[in-house]
Protein backbone atom coordinates (compact mmCIF):
# COMPACT_ATOMS: atom_id res chain seq x y z
CA UNK A 1 0.00 0.00 0.00
CA UNK A 2 1.45 3.38 -0.99
CA UNK A 3 2.64 5.57 1.90
CA UNK A 4 0.79 8.67 0.69
CA UNK A 5 -2.44 6.65 0.65
CA UNK A 6 -1.84 5.49 4.25
CA UNK A 7 -1.27 9.05 5.40
CA UNK A 8 -4.73 10.05 4.23
CA UNK A 9 -6.50 7.44 6.41
CA UNK A 10 -8.47 8.66 9.38
CA UNK A 11 -7.06 7.24 12.69
CA UNK A 12 -10.59 6.25 13.67
CA UNK A 13 -10.89 4.13 10.57
CA UNK A 14 -7.61 2.47 11.46
CA UNK A 15 -9.08 1.47 14.84
CA UNK A 16 -12.17 0.04 13.14
CA UNK A 17 -10.02 -2.06 10.86
CA UNK A 18 -7.90 -3.23 13.77
CA UNK A 19 -10.98 -4.19 15.78
CA UNK A 20 -12.45 -6.09 12.85
CA UNK A 21 -9.16 -7.91 12.34
CA UNK A 22 -8.92 -8.89 16.02
CA UNK A 23 -12.52 -10.05 16.00
CA UNK A 24 -11.84 -12.17 12.99
CA UNK A 25 -8.80 -13.71 14.63
CA UNK A 26 -10.93 -14.86 17.54
CA UNK A 27 -13.38 -16.65 15.29
CA UNK A 28 -12.97 -19.84 13.33
CA UNK A 29 -14.65 -21.49 10.34
CA UNK A 30 -17.73 -19.58 9.20
CA UNK A 31 -16.98 -16.92 11.77
CA UNK A 32 -13.81 -16.02 9.90
CA UNK A 33 -15.84 -15.42 6.72
CA UNK A 34 -18.15 -13.14 8.62
CA UNK A 35 -15.19 -11.22 10.00
CA UNK A 36 -13.75 -10.89 6.50
CA UNK A 37 -17.05 -9.45 5.31
CA UNK A 38 -17.05 -7.00 8.20
CA UNK A 39 -13.52 -5.99 7.32
CA UNK A 40 -14.54 -5.43 3.73
CA UNK A 41 -17.41 -3.17 4.76
CA UNK A 42 -15.18 -1.23 7.12
CA UNK A 43 -12.35 -0.87 4.64
CA UNK A 44 -14.57 0.21 1.76
CA UNK A 45 -12.46 0.60 -1.39
CA UNK A 46 -9.33 -0.66 0.39
CA UNK A 47 -10.49 -4.26 -0.12
CA UNK A 48 -11.85 -4.43 -3.69
CA UNK A 49 -14.46 -6.95 -4.77
CA UNK A 50 -11.82 -8.68 -6.90
CA UNK A 51 -10.17 -9.88 -3.65
CA UNK A 52 -13.38 -11.48 -2.38
CA UNK A 53 -14.28 -13.68 -5.34
CA UNK A 54 -12.53 -16.08 -7.65
CA UNK A 55 -11.21 -14.81 -10.96
CA UNK A 56 -11.54 -16.27 -14.43
CA UNK A 57 -9.72 -19.54 -15.24
CA UNK A 58 -6.90 -19.84 -17.75
CA UNK A 59 -7.56 -19.70 -21.51
CA UNK A 60 -10.61 -17.48 -21.02
CA UNK A 61 -10.52 -16.76 -23.91
CA UNK A 62 -7.88 -18.95 -25.64
CA UNK A 63 -6.50 -15.88 -27.49
CA UNK A 64 -6.00 -13.04 -25.03
CA UNK A 65 -7.92 -9.78 -25.41
CA UNK A 66 -7.71 -6.43 -23.57
CA UNK A 67 -9.71 -5.71 -20.42
CA UNK A 68 -13.32 -4.69 -20.99
CA UNK A 69 -12.39 -1.38 -19.37
CA UNK A 70 -10.16 -0.63 -22.37
CA UNK A 71 -13.01 -0.99 -24.86
CA UNK A 72 -12.55 2.58 -26.14
CA UNK A 73 -8.92 2.01 -27.08
CA UNK A 74 -9.59 1.11 -30.72
CA UNK A 75 -8.74 2.07 -34.28
CA UNK A 76 -11.17 4.63 -35.63
CA UNK A 77 -12.16 4.91 -39.30
CA UNK A 78 -11.91 8.06 -41.34
CA UNK A 79 -15.10 9.76 -42.47
CA UNK A 80 -13.44 11.18 -45.56
CA UNK A 81 -13.89 8.33 -48.07
CA UNK A 82 -17.03 7.20 -49.94
CA UNK A 83 -16.28 3.50 -49.36
CA UNK A 84 -14.74 1.49 -46.54
CA UNK A 85 -12.99 -0.80 -49.06
CA UNK A 86 -10.55 1.89 -50.21
CA UNK A 87 -10.09 3.70 -46.93
CA UNK A 88 -8.15 3.84 -43.68
CA UNK A 89 -8.35 3.72 -39.89
CA UNK A 90 -6.23 5.47 -37.25
CA UNK A 91 -4.08 4.08 -34.42
CA UNK A 92 -5.04 5.52 -30.97
CA UNK A 93 -1.65 7.06 -30.25
CA UNK A 94 -2.99 8.87 -27.18
CA UNK A 95 -3.65 5.56 -25.41
CA UNK A 96 -0.35 3.81 -26.12
CA UNK A 97 2.81 3.50 -24.03
CA UNK A 98 6.39 2.96 -25.15
CA UNK A 99 7.03 2.59 -28.88
CA UNK A 100 5.44 -0.75 -29.86
CA UNK A 101 1.94 -0.76 -31.39
CA UNK A 102 -0.22 -3.78 -30.48
CA UNK A 103 -1.16 -5.76 -33.59
CA UNK A 104 -4.87 -5.12 -33.11
CA UNK A 105 -4.31 -1.34 -33.07
CA UNK A 106 -2.00 -1.07 -36.10
CA UNK A 107 -3.46 1.48 -38.52
CA UNK A 108 -5.12 0.26 -41.73
CA UNK A 109 -4.89 1.47 -45.32
CA UNK A 110 -6.51 -0.66 -48.01
CA UNK A 111 -7.12 0.03 -51.69
CA UNK A 112 -9.76 -2.65 -52.32
CA UNK A 113 -10.47 -4.44 -49.07
CA UNK A 114 -8.61 -7.17 -47.15
CA UNK A 115 -8.22 -10.45 -49.07
CA UNK A 116 -8.52 -13.87 -47.47
CA UNK A 117 -5.42 -15.87 -48.43
CA UNK A 118 -4.61 -19.48 -47.57
CA UNK A 119 -0.88 -19.53 -46.72
CA UNK A 120 -0.61 -23.11 -47.98
CA UNK A 121 -1.69 -21.92 -51.43
CA UNK A 122 0.15 -18.59 -51.50
CA UNK A 123 3.31 -18.18 -53.59
CA UNK A 124 5.85 -15.44 -54.22
CA UNK A 125 7.34 -15.23 -57.70
CA UNK A 126 10.60 -13.41 -58.52
CA UNK A 127 11.24 -12.98 -62.25
CA UNK A 128 12.33 -10.49 -64.91
CA UNK A 129 16.00 -9.58 -65.23
CA UNK A 130 17.25 -12.48 -63.10
CA UNK A 131 19.36 -15.55 -63.84
CA UNK A 132 17.01 -18.05 -62.18
CA UNK A 133 13.31 -17.07 -61.98
CA UNK A 134 11.87 -18.80 -58.92
CA UNK A 135 8.56 -19.31 -57.14
CA UNK A 136 8.64 -19.54 -53.34
CA UNK A 137 6.01 -21.09 -51.08
CA UNK A 138 5.58 -19.85 -47.54
CA UNK A 139 7.44 -22.94 -46.35
CA UNK A 140 10.30 -22.07 -48.70
CA UNK A 141 10.51 -18.54 -47.31
CA UNK A 142 10.62 -19.71 -43.71
CA UNK A 143 13.57 -21.98 -44.45
CA UNK A 144 15.80 -18.98 -45.20
CA UNK A 145 17.68 -17.16 -42.39
CA UNK A 146 15.26 -14.74 -40.71
CA UNK A 147 15.77 -11.51 -38.77
CA UNK A 148 13.62 -9.48 -36.38
CA UNK A 149 13.78 -5.68 -36.53
CA UNK A 150 11.78 -2.80 -35.03
CA UNK A 151 10.62 -0.17 -37.53
CA UNK A 152 7.76 2.30 -37.87
CA UNK A 153 5.38 2.32 -40.82
CA UNK A 154 3.69 5.61 -41.74
CA UNK A 155 1.18 6.36 -44.47
CA UNK A 156 2.40 9.17 -46.73
CA UNK A 157 -1.01 10.77 -46.13
CA UNK A 158 -0.56 10.86 -42.35
CA UNK A 159 -1.51 14.36 -41.08
CA UNK A 160 -2.68 15.47 -44.55
CA UNK A 161 -5.63 17.24 -42.90
CA UNK A 162 -3.18 19.69 -41.32
CA UNK A 163 -2.43 21.34 -44.67
CA UNK A 164 -5.90 22.83 -44.99
CA UNK A 165 -8.46 21.54 -42.44
CA UNK A 166 -6.71 20.57 -39.19
CA UNK A 167 -8.35 17.67 -37.35
CA UNK A 168 -9.58 17.61 -33.76
CA UNK A 169 -7.59 14.78 -32.11
CA UNK A 170 -4.09 13.35 -32.16
CA UNK A 171 -5.57 10.05 -33.33
CA UNK A 172 -6.97 11.65 -36.47
CA UNK A 173 -4.04 14.00 -37.07
CA UNK A 174 -1.19 11.50 -36.63
CA UNK A 175 -2.78 8.04 -36.30
CA UNK A 176 -1.69 6.67 -39.69
CA UNK A 177 1.47 5.58 -37.92
CA UNK A 178 2.46 2.40 -36.11
CA UNK A 179 5.66 0.69 -34.97
CA UNK A 180 6.21 -3.04 -34.42
CA UNK A 181 8.81 -5.76 -34.41
CA UNK A 182 8.88 -7.31 -37.88
CA UNK A 183 10.22 -10.79 -38.62
CA UNK A 184 11.13 -12.04 -42.06
CA UNK A 185 13.78 -12.71 -44.69
CA UNK A 186 16.00 -9.99 -46.11
CA UNK A 187 14.99 -9.28 -49.70
CA UNK A 188 18.67 -9.26 -50.55
CA UNK A 189 18.83 -12.93 -49.54
CA UNK A 190 16.15 -13.87 -52.08
CA UNK A 191 17.73 -11.69 -54.77
CA UNK A 192 20.99 -13.55 -54.23
CA UNK A 193 19.07 -16.78 -54.72
CA UNK A 194 17.66 -15.75 -58.12
CA UNK A 195 20.72 -13.81 -59.29
CA UNK A 196 19.94 -10.25 -60.42
CA UNK A 197 21.36 -9.36 -63.84
CA UNK A 198 23.65 -6.27 -64.01
CA UNK A 199 21.01 -4.22 -65.83
CA UNK A 200 18.43 -4.92 -63.10
CA UNK A 201 17.98 -1.54 -61.35
CA UNK A 202 14.31 -1.55 -60.31
CA UNK A 203 11.77 -4.01 -58.90
CA UNK A 204 8.02 -4.03 -59.47
CA UNK A 205 6.28 -5.24 -56.30
CA UNK A 206 2.70 -6.49 -56.68
CA UNK A 207 0.12 -7.48 -54.08
CA UNK A 208 -2.50 -10.22 -54.28
CA UNK A 209 -5.39 -7.93 -53.29
CA UNK A 210 -8.25 -6.99 -55.61
CA UNK A 211 -6.52 -3.66 -56.33
CA UNK A 212 -3.36 -5.47 -57.52
CA UNK A 213 -1.43 -2.74 -55.69
CA UNK A 214 1.93 -2.17 -57.42
CA UNK A 215 4.95 0.05 -56.80
CA UNK A 216 8.42 0.47 -58.28
CA UNK A 217 11.26 -0.16 -55.80
CA UNK A 218 14.82 1.06 -56.43
CA UNK A 219 17.37 -1.77 -56.32
CA UNK A 220 19.51 0.16 -53.83
CA UNK A 221 16.71 -0.04 -51.26
CA UNK A 222 16.00 -3.69 -52.03
CA UNK A 223 19.62 -4.59 -51.34
CA UNK A 224 19.83 -2.38 -48.23
CA UNK A 225 17.23 -3.08 -45.52
CA UNK A 226 14.12 -4.31 -47.38
CA UNK A 227 12.39 -7.23 -45.67
CA UNK A 228 10.00 -9.94 -46.83
CA UNK A 229 8.00 -10.02 -43.60
CA UNK A 230 5.76 -12.78 -42.30
CA UNK A 231 5.85 -11.96 -38.57
CA UNK A 232 4.62 -9.01 -36.52
CA UNK A 233 5.25 -8.64 -32.78
CA UNK A 234 6.04 -12.33 -32.44
CA UNK A 235 3.04 -13.72 -34.29
CA UNK A 236 1.97 -14.08 -37.91
CA UNK A 237 0.99 -10.91 -39.74
CA UNK A 238 -2.64 -9.92 -39.29
CA UNK A 239 -4.76 -10.15 -42.48
CA UNK A 240 -5.09 -6.35 -42.65
CA UNK A 241 -1.29 -6.08 -42.45
CA UNK A 242 -0.56 -8.38 -45.39
CA UNK A 243 -0.98 -11.98 -44.19
CA UNK A 244 0.70 -14.21 -45.03
CA UNK A 245 3.62 -12.11 -46.37
CA UNK A 246 4.38 -8.50 -47.21
CA UNK A 247 7.20 -6.27 -48.33
CA UNK A 248 8.65 -3.87 -45.74
CA UNK A 249 10.74 -0.87 -46.79
CA UNK A 250 11.87 0.80 -43.53
CA UNK A 251 11.63 4.59 -43.56
CA UNK A 252 9.77 4.74 -46.90
CA UNK A 253 6.15 5.82 -47.29
CA UNK A 254 3.79 3.04 -46.23
CA UNK A 255 2.10 2.32 -49.56
CA UNK A 256 5.41 1.06 -50.98
CA UNK A 257 5.55 -1.76 -48.42
CA UNK A 258 3.22 -3.89 -50.55
CA UNK A 259 0.93 -6.20 -48.59
CA UNK A 260 -0.13 -9.73 -49.61
CA UNK A 261 3.02 -9.81 -51.75
CA UNK A 262 2.79 -12.20 -54.71
CA UNK A 263 5.26 -10.96 -57.33
CA UNK A 264 8.58 -9.16 -57.69
CA UNK A 265 9.69 -8.34 -61.23
CA UNK A 266 13.20 -7.02 -61.82
CA UNK A 267 13.53 -4.38 -64.58
CA UNK A 268 15.95 -1.76 -65.85
CA UNK A 269 13.72 1.27 -65.14
CA UNK A 270 10.78 2.33 -62.96
CA UNK A 271 7.47 0.79 -64.05
CA UNK A 272 5.45 4.03 -63.76
CA UNK A 273 2.37 2.48 -62.17
CA UNK A 274 -0.80 4.37 -61.28
CA UNK A 275 0.42 4.68 -57.69
CA UNK A 276 3.53 6.63 -58.73
CA UNK A 277 2.09 8.81 -61.49
CA UNK A 278 -1.48 9.91 -60.83
CA UNK A 279 -1.19 9.03 -57.12
CA UNK A 280 1.51 9.46 -54.49
CA UNK A 281 3.17 12.38 -56.25
CA UNK A 282 3.44 15.87 -54.75
CA UNK A 283 1.96 18.85 -56.60
CA UNK A 284 4.06 21.99 -56.16
CA UNK A 285 2.89 25.65 -56.39
CA UNK A 286 4.31 25.99 -59.93
CA UNK A 287 2.14 23.11 -61.19
CA UNK A 288 4.96 20.59 -61.39
CA UNK A 289 4.81 17.38 -59.38
CA UNK A 290 7.54 15.83 -57.29
CA UNK A 291 7.89 12.09 -57.92
CA UNK A 292 9.55 9.28 -55.95
CA UNK A 293 9.44 11.21 -52.66
CA UNK A 294 9.83 8.01 -50.68
CA UNK A 295 11.55 8.88 -47.40
CA UNK A 296 9.33 9.97 -44.50
CA UNK A 297 11.04 13.03 -43.02
CA UNK A 298 11.60 13.58 -39.30
CA UNK A 299 8.45 14.18 -37.27
CA UNK A 300 7.26 14.25 -33.68
CA UNK A 301 4.02 14.69 -31.77
CA UNK A 302 2.99 15.00 -28.13
CA UNK A 303 0.57 12.17 -27.35
CA UNK A 304 -0.24 13.19 -23.76
CA UNK A 305 -1.65 15.66 -23.04
CA UNK A 306 -2.87 15.81 -26.62
CA UNK A 307 -5.61 17.24 -28.80
CA UNK A 308 -8.91 15.54 -28.12
CA UNK A 309 -8.08 14.92 -24.46
CA UNK A 310 -8.10 16.62 -21.04
CA UNK A 311 -5.73 17.36 -18.20
CA UNK A 312 -7.70 15.82 -15.36
CA UNK A 313 -7.46 17.13 -11.80
CA UNK A 314 -6.56 20.74 -12.42
CA UNK A 315 -3.19 22.48 -12.05
CA UNK A 316 -0.17 20.54 -10.85
CA UNK A 317 2.47 18.12 -12.15
CA UNK A 318 1.95 16.76 -15.67
CA UNK A 319 4.16 14.40 -17.61
CA UNK A 320 4.42 15.52 -21.21
CA UNK A 321 5.16 12.52 -23.42
CA UNK A 322 5.14 11.74 -27.10
CA UNK A 323 6.89 10.01 -29.98
CA UNK A 324 9.43 11.05 -32.59
CA UNK A 325 10.71 9.29 -35.70
CA UNK A 326 12.64 9.74 -38.94
CA UNK A 327 12.75 7.74 -42.14
CA UNK A 328 16.32 8.97 -42.60
CA UNK A 329 17.65 7.15 -39.53
CA UNK A 330 17.75 7.79 -35.80
CA UNK A 331 16.23 10.54 -33.68
CA UNK A 332 18.98 12.76 -32.25
CA UNK A 333 16.96 14.92 -29.86
CA UNK A 334 13.48 16.27 -29.12
CA UNK A 335 12.75 19.74 -27.76
CA UNK A 336 9.47 20.64 -26.06
CA UNK A 337 7.87 24.07 -25.66
CA UNK A 338 5.23 24.85 -23.04
CA UNK A 339 4.85 28.53 -23.95
CA UNK A 340 3.75 28.51 -27.57
CA UNK A 341 7.24 28.16 -29.05
CA UNK A 342 8.89 31.12 -27.31
CA UNK A 343 11.31 28.80 -25.51
CA UNK A 344 12.30 25.13 -25.84
CA UNK A 345 13.59 22.50 -23.38
CA UNK A 346 15.29 19.27 -24.42
CA UNK A 347 13.21 16.24 -23.44
CA UNK A 348 14.48 12.91 -22.10
CA UNK A 349 14.48 10.01 -24.57
CA UNK A 350 13.58 6.47 -23.48
CA UNK A 351 16.77 4.53 -24.16
CA UNK A 352 18.97 4.66 -27.24
CA UNK A 353 16.95 5.57 -30.35
CA UNK A 354 16.65 2.82 -32.97
CA UNK A 355 17.02 3.57 -36.69
CA UNK A 356 13.73 4.19 -38.51
CA UNK A 357 11.73 3.40 -35.37
CA UNK A 358 9.63 5.42 -32.95
CA UNK A 359 11.41 7.04 -30.01
CA UNK A 360 9.49 7.88 -26.84
CA UNK A 361 10.28 11.25 -25.20
CA UNK A 362 9.22 12.69 -21.84
CA UNK A 363 9.35 16.01 -20.01
CA UNK A 364 8.04 16.71 -16.47
CA UNK A 365 6.04 19.95 -16.29
CA UNK A 366 4.04 21.75 -13.63
CA UNK A 367 0.94 23.33 -15.14
CA UNK A 368 -0.19 26.48 -13.31
CA UNK A 369 -3.71 26.39 -14.75
CA UNK A 370 -3.16 29.16 -17.29
CA UNK A 371 -4.05 28.70 -20.97
CA UNK A 372 -0.97 27.86 -23.03
CA UNK A 373 0.28 25.99 -26.10
CA UNK A 374 2.61 22.97 -25.98
CA UNK A 375 4.55 21.44 -28.88
CA UNK A 376 7.48 19.17 -29.73
CA UNK A 377 10.26 19.53 -32.31
CA UNK A 378 12.58 16.69 -33.39
CA UNK A 379 16.08 16.79 -34.85
CA UNK A 380 17.33 13.60 -36.54
CA UNK A 381 20.86 12.28 -36.94
CA UNK A 382 21.24 13.96 -40.36
CA UNK A 383 20.74 17.37 -38.71
CA UNK A 384 17.26 17.85 -40.20
CA UNK A 385 14.97 19.87 -37.90
CA UNK A 386 11.19 19.45 -37.95
CA UNK A 387 9.68 22.60 -39.57
CA UNK A 388 6.78 24.79 -38.50
CA UNK A 389 3.49 24.56 -40.38
CA UNK A 390 4.04 28.04 -41.79
CA UNK A 391 7.47 27.17 -43.18
CA UNK A 392 6.24 23.88 -44.67
CA UNK A 393 3.27 25.46 -46.46
CA UNK A 394 5.43 28.36 -47.62
CA UNK A 395 7.71 25.84 -49.33
CA UNK A 396 5.06 23.50 -50.69
CA UNK A 397 1.80 25.41 -50.99
CA UNK A 398 -1.69 24.12 -50.21
CA UNK A 399 -2.02 21.84 -53.26
CA UNK A 400 0.35 19.37 -51.57
CA UNK A 401 -1.30 16.26 -50.13
CA UNK A 402 1.36 13.92 -48.77
CA UNK A 403 4.35 13.96 -46.40
CA UNK A 404 3.13 16.56 -43.89
CA UNK A 405 5.65 16.60 -41.03
CA UNK A 406 5.30 20.02 -39.37
CA UNK A 407 5.35 20.78 -35.64
CA UNK A 408 1.96 20.06 -34.02
CA UNK A 409 0.94 22.63 -31.36
CA UNK A 410 -1.72 21.66 -28.81
CA UNK A 411 -3.68 24.40 -27.01
CA UNK A 412 -4.50 23.86 -23.33
CA UNK A 413 -7.52 25.72 -22.00
CA UNK A 414 -8.06 26.95 -18.46
CA UNK A 415 -10.42 23.99 -17.85
CA UNK A 416 -7.74 21.50 -18.94
CA UNK A 417 -9.24 20.78 -22.36
CA UNK A 418 -6.61 20.12 -25.03
CA UNK A 419 -7.29 21.09 -28.65
CA UNK A 420 -5.43 21.37 -31.94
CA UNK A 421 -4.12 24.94 -31.99
CA UNK A 422 -4.77 25.11 -35.72
CA UNK A 423 -8.29 23.62 -35.65
CA UNK A 424 -11.31 25.84 -36.09
CA UNK A 425 -12.39 27.36 -32.79
CA UNK A 426 -9.24 26.31 -30.93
Amino acid sequence: MARDSMERFDPGRRRVLTTAALGGAALGGAGMLGARSAMAQAAGPLVPRSMLEQGQPIVTPPYGVPSKFEKDVVRRPTDGTPTDLSSWSFTPLQDLHGIITPNGLFYERHHNGVPTIDPDQHKLMIHGLVERPLVFTMNDLMRFPAVSVIHFLECSGNSLSEYTKPAASVQTTHGLLSCVEWTGVRLSTLLDEVGVKPEGKWILAEGADAAAMTRSIPMEKALDDALIAFGQNGEALRPEQGYPVRLLLPGFEGNMSIKWLRRLKVGDQPFMTREETSKYTDLMPDGKARQFTWTMQAKSVITSPAAGGMIEGGPGPVQITGIAWSGAGRVKKVDVSVDGGRSWTEATLDGEPLPKALTRFRLPWRWDGSPTVIASRVTDETGYVQPTREDLISERGNAYTYHYNAIAPWKIGRNGEVTNAYAAGA
